[in-house]
């Protein structure tokens, strides 16, 4: 029998305490009347996670449009909790690392598979350099790109690492593929209840959870059936993809972002990865109005003016070379670092 959204599963700890419902409610009442200003969301979600209601309500990232509250079921939370265990395989009594904020779908289900999947559960505050004071080790932790940048000399404590919330450049990739730990790179979103895919560090395809199956619709966009973990029971995105089966796909980009200069039709993002390693700041690219295109592309870069290299250009199609260059001093992004394009590339304007 799967476990519902009131079990706590006897082998769950935090921060070294075994803790069950109404001990998990005490130390929430805790945090929020006296804990540490990260410990206080993490109090609210508990009191949210054991009250009435079936579900809970949630935040979208905004990252590519208005951030809007949604209603997840807490038995699909269970579901998706339950997923990850099977794909990761993780068992009772594994030592897990919270160090995500609990504000956003992600810290909240690592704090859910802690409690449903009875890991050994350490948190810390969700700060950019999280394993800055840890010499414990771990068997699976969660960050944000960020965050494992700045955790390389720590990571080899981790056996298994996801990363989620904003692309990895090929710099990290690189650097992730020479540790001795099992990296992944998450895809997934608020709307499937945090990820629904990962794929490890290298590999291109993505593969789905358990329970999670694929399509695309006449956009070529990733269509997810996924009834256990979603509302819906479908998610159509705006993501492009190519469909391997049904268990597997490539991310090719965001419709959203397709430019169309002079009839051709670019994806941003395949300029950008061939573009890594090239340009040493952040960047991304994005398109223009033109009088004779109708788009133009244009290459934004974070921080200081400075003279970039044509050359770096040489490899791109003719119509990928971007007709300008735009230095943008600090880049919009989400709380999870990121990049909100449109936003950014209004900065420009």
């Amino acid at each position: 029998m799967n476990p519902t959204y009131q079990n706590v599963h006897n082998q769950f700890k935090l921060n070294g305490f075994h803790l069950d419902k109404d001990d998990l409610c005490r130390v929430a009442y805790s945090f929020i009347k006296e804990g540490e200003e990260f410990e206080k969301p993490v109090g609210d979600f508990l009191l949210d996670w054991f009250d009435e209601k079936p579900y809970i309500e949630m935040q979208t990232s905004g990252s590519t449009g208005v951030p809007k509250l949604i209603s997840v079921a807490k038995q699909a939370m269970v579901n998706s909790a339950l997923a990850t265990g099977t794909f990761f395989d993780l068992k009772p009594g594994d030592r897990a690392l919270l160090c995500l904020p609990v504000h956003y779908v992600a810290g909240k289900m690592m704090l859910i598979r802690s409690i449903v999947l009875g890991l050994d559960l350490d948190y810390v505050a969700p700060t950019s350099h999280p394993m800055d004071q840890l010499e414990e080790t771990y068997d699976f932790v969660a960050m944000v790109p960020l965050q494992a940048q700045n955790s390389l000399q720590k990571l080899p404590l981790v056996k298994k690492l996801i990363i989620g919330g904003a692309r990895i450049n090929a710099t990290l990739e690189q650097q992730l593929m020479q540790l001795p730990i099992e990296a992944y790179e998450t895809y997934g979103m608020t709307e499937t209840i945090t990820h629904i895919a990962a794929k490890r560090i290298g590999a291109k395809e993505f593969t789905v959870l358990p329970h999670v199956t694929l399509t695309y619709d006449e956009r070529n966009c990733l269509v997810i059936h996924a009834p256990h973990i979603i509302a819906e029971e479908t998610v159509v995105t705006n993501d492009i993809v190519e469909l391997i089966n049904e268990n597997q796909f490539r991310f090719l980009g965001r419709i959203d972002n397709v430019i169309n200069s002079g009839g051709v039709k670019i994806m941003p993002e395949l300029v950008e990865q061939k573009l890594e390693g090239k340009i040493a700041q952040r960047f991304f690219i994005a398109s223009m109005e033109d009088a004779s295109l109708g788009e133009k592309v244009v290459l934004v870069v974070e921080g200081e003016e400075y003279p970039i290299d044509n050359r770096i250009f040489d490899h791109l199609d003719k119509y990928e070379r971007p007709k300008s260059i735009y230095f943008v001093a600090h880049f919009k992004e989400t709380a999870n670092g990121k990049i909100i394009r449109k936003a950014t590339a209004d900065l420009i304007h």
